[in-house]
């Protein structure tokens, strides 16, 4: 019986005794049918331990499965063998070793090392002409840990020759997520060159974009022939819009469209309506100059400006990294630094602030062992996994060791070099909690305050338990608008997890310092003499503060007192405070030229805030609230007779749309259901419904009217009769939720209508503040409609109230003209000092610019 290899513990590292070709194959023969070759959509993690930041440079190296191609360090793999059963990985370790000297004492010259073969950063921190690399790889057979050399074509099978080779030359996982990729493979439209744009006079403002059709504001498509703006297609994941351009294009046959908010000077998202995909136009900065946008003025890279900027911005950056003080390197649990992906500091330095907070560490790392033992199969793609392996290798210590004592150094260079590491990198993590998002996901610099939002959006979805620790940002907010003419009030309220203070411009404190700088700056650009020295100006903190309690004007208001549009006035106060309050500075603004500019203030930020006098009091003694009227909604015709004529008879179905749908691999029956019920309305629409219903237990079943006769019966029934128990056609449902509402809404507003669609559908125009967890219960519905969804009321607004005095313990600031530009870096208070963050830098802080930042951190101080 061979001898059990030495991975685990045993000293030399070298495994068991030498097989025979026929042992090695007897060996493996038990273990060929789980071993696969990766096939192309396969993801190959060889770089990276699924559950830490263990490499092939890690001491312990890297285990790859050879079934499911997730990697594992060494305190990690063996969790994976009990859970899977699967025992065949590949070893894979880099050994950096000092180069030999020649005679003259220098190293031997350069040649093409054959010994390396694993697709690695090399570490910065070594000289490359002092040091070498080899690559290592072997097999082990789990549980016994044997282990087989490679490369050993004579003696291994066939099938794992050929499946440790594409593994070994497999690219990287996220390559396929690399911005870059995406655009060298996008096609050039063919309508690009000539494409006709109408003299119509249209000019894109800088900001307060809304679709021209729905009112939306997210989602908005600028139509590169006439100018119009309109909202993109509505997603499964209930973001997006109503899909106004695609019709938009189907009623004029304008083909391109330029999504607002992706505009850089190197380009944005075109999509072409003609050709159903992603495109390149070559000309989209003269396409673009027709509406009024200057697109090659949105200057700006990761860690520098261009060079017009540089000189105006040079202080800011000097500043906030506190340049020209000598920091001193921090190291241990807590002071682990994050790689720079190329434009990911935003991420960084939001994640570095989080995970300060005791509420995360205790939610992901202190849960560690059940969110790693209970995982799913494939743990890169679990949040929860992805956050408690971020917080650990952020706060463990364990990737941020001190330099060995210079007396070791020259011993530990001669046997075997291990290096430091210097940070982390996030990018297994960015890669899935970018996953669909459009600007997350790319390559480009993002705002750190939509970051911070998008990421309590997952928290909150992916909760763990009944403890969710984005409770701690969540706090309420009460408006009160004020019909102008009648003097009537209503009083609202919503969630919120930000708190968002306006720059007080006009309250300057050195304006005619400020006067001064502009005209000798003028004079100094129009005769080419090198600029002044920066002015910055200097804004109280209560005069921002003041500026957020007052009140301000709603547009389009309408005065449901008078029945008709009014003017009104809103006001905002805290109705709960929470236990960490986030400030936003809004910084950030567009110039007429739609170039982004970037208010460059000194704001004196407390360290120690009180905010109760903001603290909301509700409806006062002599207030009369208007009256609890909707408008009315308007909806345009063809639109409404569309939606009356959705249901069709089912020997009408299209079938085209079906096979398209059969062809992406969804069942027949469930193809036929999506196209019915989505009134044909073509393919799109239709994978939209399979997807919001696919996990319902009837999906797949044929498609079946009880106690419909046709086509005529089941319109008088959607539109007259009441379903058992109130309980609406789940047909009429399907209609709805494929426009892209949410399922309770769509129920809610029905039972609201007595099942009349198109009321049901000035309902949900009417009642915008719907939300997902309101407190709407769809009661368990005892009937023969099993794809009905019961939902439990939730606990209720969730907010932890309590003081609103408040201590800072940490600040995120941006360098740069907008946020598309520029970089960011953190200032956490730990253990009674300042520490800054700057990606993969972790120092004392000497001299925080605390007046400079742009998100600042609080914590409750108990009263």
């Amino acid at each position: 019986m061979q001898r059990r290899g030495a991975l685990f513990g045993m000293p030399g590292g070298s495994g068991g005794r030498k097989m025979a070709a026929g042992d090695i194959g007897e060996l493996l023969v038990p273990h060929m049918p789980t071993i696969r070759v990766p096939r192309s959509g396969d993801r190959v993690y060889k770089n990276e331990c699924a559950f830490s930041y263990d490499s092939p440079n890690s001491e312990g190296g890297l285990y790859v499965c050879m079934n499911t191609f997730l990697a594992f360090g060494r305190e990690h793999v063996e969790r994976h063998f009990r859970k899977t059963g699967q025992s065949v990985y590949m070893h894979l370790k880099r050994h950096v070793r000092e180069k030999v000297r020649g005679a003259s004492g220098g190293a031997l010259p350069k040649r093409r090392n054959s010994k390396i073969f694993l697709d690695l950063d090399t570490d910065d921190d070594l000289n490359s002409d002092d040091y070498e690399y080899e690559d290592e790889a072997k097999l082990v057979i789990f549980p016994d840990h044997y282990e087989i050399a490679l490369p050993n074509i004579e003696e291994l099978p066939a099938l794992v020759t050929i499946a440790c080779d594409a593994v070994l030359s497999s690219k990287s996982p996220y390559r396929k997520q690399d911005p870059d990729t995406w655009e060298n493979e996008l096609p050039v439209s063919k309508y690009a060159n000539n494409l006709t744009q109408l003299d119509n006079g249209v000019r894109i403002p800088p900001s307060g974009w809304k679709c021209a059709r729905c009112d939306l504001r997210e989602n908005l498509w600028l139509n590169l022939t006439d100018g119009s703006v309109l909202c993109g297609k509505w997603f499964f994941d209930s973001s997006g819009g109503n899909g106004h351009a695609l019709e938009h294009y189907r009623d004029m046959g304008y083909p391109l469209a330029v999504k607002l908010g992706t505009i850089t000077p190197d380009g944005a998202d075109v999509y072409s309506f003609q050709e159903e995909e992603p495109v390149l136009d070559p000309h989209l900065a003269k396409h673009l100059a027709h509406f009024g946008i200057d697109m090659l003025h949105m200057h700006g890279t990761e860690n520098g400006l261009q060079d017009n900027d540089i000189k105006p911005r040079v202080s800011e950056w000097e500043v906030i990294q506190e340049s020209g003080t000598k920091l001193k390197p921090m190291y241990g649990p807590g002071y682990t630094g994050l790689k720079n992906l190329g434009n990911s500091c935003y991420l960084s330095s939001v994640m570095q602030a989080i995970f300060s907070i005791p509420e995360f560490q205790r939610a992901y790392v202190g849960n560690l062992p059940r969110i790693f033992d209970y995982s799913p199969l494939d743990p890169t793609q679990d949040f929860n996994t992805q956050m408690t392996k971020l917080g650990h290798g952020l706060l463990s210590g364990q990737y941020s060791k001190p330099p060995v004592k210079s007396e070791l150094i020259e011993q530990v260079m001669k046997e075997e070099h291990k290096p430091q590491q210097n940070g982390i990198s996030p990018r297994m993590f960015k890669a899935f909690v970018s996953k669909s998002h459009p600007e997350f996901s790319s390559n480009r610099q993002q705002d750190a305050q939509e970051f911070f939002l998008h990421l309590v959006n997952l928290v909150e979805r992916n909760r763990i338990g009944s403890e969710n620790p984005s409770d701690v940002f969540r706090f309420l907010v009460e408006e009160r608008i004020q019909c102008c003419q009648t003097r009537k009030v209503r009083y609202t309220e919503r969630v919120d997890y930000l708190m968002q203070l306006p720059v007080a411009m006009e309250a300057a404190t050195n304006k005619d310092e400020l006067i001064a700088y502009e005209l000798t700056r003028r004079e100094a650009e129009a005769n080419r003499r090198p600029l002044p020295e920066l002015v910055r100006a200097k804004i109280p903190f209560s005069a921002c503060l003041q500026a957020f309690s007052e009140p301000e004007n709603v547009d389009d208001f309408w005065s449901s007192a008078l029945q008709a549009k009014s003017a009104g006035v809103k006001t905002s106060r805290f109705a709960s405070f929470p236990e960490y309050l986030v400030v936003q500075i809004k910084k950030f603004t567009f110039g007429l030229d739609w170039v982004p500019k970037k208010f460059d203030v000194s704001i004196d930020m407390p360290d120690l805030l009180d905010i109760n006098h903001l603290r909301a009091r509700g409806l006062q003694p002599g207030e009369e609230e208007l009256p609890d009227i909707s408008p009315p909604i308007v909806i345009p015709d063809d639109s409404r007779d569309r939606l009356m004529n959705q249901l069709i008879d089912p020997s009408d179905i299209d079938e085209s749309s079906v096979m398209q749908l059969a062809e992406m691999g969804f069942p027949l029956e469930a193809c036929r259901k999506a196209v019915y019920f989505t009134g044909n309305m073509g393919a799109e629409v239709a994978f939209n419904w399979i997807i919001v219903h696919m996990e319902e237990p009837d999906f797949a079943e044929p498609l079946t009217m009880p106690g419909y006769g046709g086509a005529a019966s089941a319109g008088a029934s959607v539109f007259g009769a009441t379903g058992l128990d109130n309980q609406p056609p789940e047909e009429i449902v399907a209609i709805i939720t494929s426009m892209g509402f949410q399922r309770n809404q769509a129920i809610q507003a029905l039972r609201a209508t007595n099942n009349n669609l198109e009321r049901a559908l000035d309902w949900i125009f009417s009642h915008p503040e719907f939300e997902e967890d309101s407190d709407f219960v769809i009661e368990m519905e005892n009937n023969a409609n099993a794809n009905i969804i019961s939902e439990a009321k939730p606990e209720g607004p969730r907010v932890k109230d309590g003081s609103g005095t408040y201590e800072l313990f940490a600040f995120i600031s941006h360098m740069g003209t907008s946020t598309m530009s520029g970089h960011y870096i953190c200032h956490i208070k730990k253990e009674g000092r300042w520490v800054i963050y700057n990606d993969h830098k972790v120092c004392a802080s000497e001299r925080p610019p605390k007046d400079l930042g742009y998100m600042y951190f609080y914590h409750r101080i108990p009263s």
